[in-house]
């Protein structure tokens, strides 16, 4: 078995899902009392927040830079950042080291193609639905990517950080994702990526009115797959 080496902390709230559904699905294949060899870094979020906010990408690509290597060097076989919109700066951590950072976009694409969806939503940080770091890599896939308007994208992003960020799942704040999901489905979405980590803690597949592509689920099992291979 492989040894996974994971960039958490960003938040912690989405970090306990990814090993949680990592050690389940290698009990799931293997049985018995197996679990997954996983190495752990767990960032200080609210310092790479402040480098989001202040737009200082090369520092925090600094920061995880040095967890990477730190998790190389500790054994890890792969990596996964554990968070969409930190995957700005996934080249240059990449970079830093030898192991492969295995990224939540192209492990959603391959979901999304295995389902033959053409027109997908993405839903996540303003960073994740309006740059071009994570939707050019689905678009360079053959899909075509559907975000919402300006004021939900602000809604969507306070939700995210204000809420969920913090261990706090409102009703009012999963009915207003339902409604931007709506929307979206008028729109021609086929489905909707989770494209933010925490967003799985409030949406959940039997709340949505379109199929739900959670990444944190499939980012999680595809390090599954990967530490067996």
């Amino acid at each position: 078995m492989k040894t996974i080496g994971l960039i958490g902390g960003m938040s912690w709230e989405s970090t306990i899902p990814y090993y949680r559904i990592i050690n389940e699905g290698i009990k799931e294949k293997l049985g018995g009392l197996h679990s997954a060899k996983i190495v752990l870094y767990s960032v200080e979020f609210d310092e790479i927040e402040k480098c989001q906010s202040s737009n200082q990408w090369d520092k925090s690509a600094e920061i995880l830079g040095d967890a990477a290597k730190k998790l190389e060097a500790a054994g890890a076989d792969f990596i996964l950042i554990c968070t969409n919109t930190m995957h700005k700066v996934a080249p240059e951590i990449q970079d830093m080291i030898k192991v492969p950072v295995i990224h939540i976009a192209d492990a959603t694409a391959d979901k999304l193609q295995e389902s033959n969806i053409k027109k997908v939503a993405l839903l996540g940080t303003k960073y994740t639905m309006t740059e071009d770091f994570y939707k050019e890599r689905l678009i360079k896939r053959g899909f075509e990517v559907l975000i919402p308007e300006a004021d939900d994208i602000n809604k969507v992003n306070d939700i995210i950080f204000n809420e969920l960020c913090v261990g706090e799942i409102k009703e009012e704040s999963q009915a207003e994702f339902c409604r931007i999901i709506d929307d979206l489905k008028n729109k021609g979405a086929e489905a909707v990526i989770l494209g933010c980590t925490e967003i799985g803690l409030l949406v959940k597949q039997e709340k949505s009115s379109l199929p739900v592509f959670d990444t944190t689920d499939i980012h999680a099992n595809k390090a599954v797959e990967l530490a067996l291979q």
